[in-house]
Formats: structure tokens, C-alpha cells, sequence
């Protein structure tokens, strides 16, 4: 790993502790997902705040780790997927496919990859801003992405400790086992202000040849302009997602 960026009084690259350390933050970021925050980050790492703080601004500085859009947490930089030889990125194969879908809709669309029991955006829409990205890769149950995955992985499941993001956010566990029965029968996920109020997303599987699912396709527009019951937007999201079959969205 090259050399961490420093100034006066913080830890350079040659100290074994910094770089032990500014390793143990890469894999929490990489084990926690897209947006990961900085204080789950030093949680998990059992590294002090402070110093956590400082070592994600150094990997930040020098592209191992980015700061997500609205800015409330952190994922892999480019560097990070160079050195790990850009093998779990999809962007290669499947940019031209989301570019295409993406001069049909109205909506936002987004790539996602299912990693270590977690949702990681692998290809945002450069032309709509996403916000409050953090609440729905953390909170698999209120968002269209996060129950595909918990439907296709019940065991991520823990009834009664769902938190309730906004007041339609489904956590009662009779109410949310019945949400997930019904993504598993129609093979796809939507959300109505469930993660943010006045959002609203669609999402279908995106699957490895041999079928297993590996990451999700989704539209995300404001509510009232983009609705469940639209077939046609649904349509697209399944052709398209059909075209990324075996794509490169999970290591």
C-alpha cells in the first residue's frame, strides 16, 4: 500500500501502527458499505474517533476512500479497486447497458452490488442527486435494494430491531415478513417514502448466469411522478437487468 499523505504531528505511511490502522478502516468501510459513517468506521475498528476522523481524511486525500454525495459517510475510492485489481467493478461491463436505460426514464438509475450481507451503489446516475444515501444502505429493510436482498437472504432478518426511518417504513415483523413474501413471489422490490419521505423506488435482481443474485437495478424518482404500478418502467427495469446477467456486480 503506498504511502499515506502527511504533515506535521500525523502518522506517515512508514509507521506500521498507521498503516495497520488505515488498513483496519479500508475493510470496515469495505465490510459496512457504501456511505459507511465515520463513527461505525471507528466502532467497529475499535480505533479512537479522533484518530479515525484523521486517517479517513488522509485515504480520502489520496483516493482510497471518497466521500459519498451528501457527504454523511465514506466508500472505496479508485485506488482501492485498482489494488484489488478492479475485479468486483461492473462500471467495464456494464456502463453502456445503464447509459442506454438511463436516455429512457425520467428517473434516477442505480447499480447495485449485494456485498457481505450489505448494499454497495457500484453505478450512481451522474444526473440526479442522490440524498440520505446512508439510510437505505444501512437500513436494509426501507428500501427497495435492501429488500431484495433481505428477501433472498432471510437470515439478515432481526425481527423487532428495524428501525423506523419515516412513518411508512414497514418494521413491524408480521407486516415486514409479509413485504418480503411478496418481493420473493414477484421477483422484484419497490419502496413509496419508506427511506425518505417524498422518494420512491423500483428495483429488480440482477443475477450471475448460474442465477444467483448478486446485485439490483433500480429507478428512483420522486413520488406521484414515478409510481409501483407503472408496467412499463418495470419492463425496462427487468430487460435491462436481463442484459447485466452475469456482470460483474459483487466480488
Amino acid at each position: 500500500m503506498p504511502a499515506l499523505r502527511h504533515g506535521a504531528g500525523e502518522p506517515a505511511g512508514h509507521e506500521p501502527r498507521a498503516v495497520q490502522k488505515a488498513l483496519a478502516l479500508l475493510e470496515a468501510v469495505a465490510q459496512l458499505g457504501s456511505g459507511a459513517s465515520a463513527r461505525d468506521v471507528a466502532a467497529l475498528t475499535r480505533i479512537p474517533p479522533a484518530t479515525a476522523y484523521r486517517l479517513l481524511n488522509l485515504l480520502v486525500a489520496d483516493g482510497f476512500l471518497v466521500r459519498v454525495e451528501d457527504l454523511s459517510g465514506f466508500a472505496l475510492g479508485r485506488r482501492t479497486r485498482e489494488l484489488a485489481g478492479a475485479a468486483s467493478d461492473p462500471v467495464t461491463d456494464a456502463g453502456p447497458v445503464l447509459e442506454e436505460l438511463r436516455s429512457q426514464v425520467r428517473y434516477g438509475v442505480y447499480l447495485a452490488a449485494f456485498t457481505g450481507g450489505r448494499v454497495r451503489l457500484v453505478d450512481r446516475d451522474p444526473d440526479h442527486e442522490l440524498s440520505g444515501e446512508s439510510a437505505w444502505t444501512s437500513h436494509l429493510h426501507a428500501s427497495a435494494m435492501g429488500k431484495l436482498l433481505l428477501a433472498a437472504s432471510p437470515e439478515l432478518v432481526t425481527p423487532g430491531r428495524q428501525r423506523r426511518i419515516t412513518a411508512s417504513t414497514k418494521v413491524e415483523p408480521a407486516e415486514l415478513a409479509a413485504e418480503l413474501r411478496r418481493v420473493r413471489d414477484a421477483d422484484a422490490a419497490s419502496e413509496v417514502d419508506e427511506s425518505r419521505i417524498g422518494r420512491t423506488a423500483l428495483a429488480v435482481p440482477v443475477r450471475t448466469v448460474g442465477g444467483r443474485i448478486t446485485g439490483c437495478l433500480t429507478a428512483i424518482g420522486r413520488t406521484g411522478r414515478l409510481v409501483a404500478s407503472d408496467d412499463e418502467i418495470w419492463e425496462l427495469l427487468r430487460g435491462y437487468a436481463a442484459r447485466l446477467q452475469g456482470s460483474r456486480t459483487a466480488p
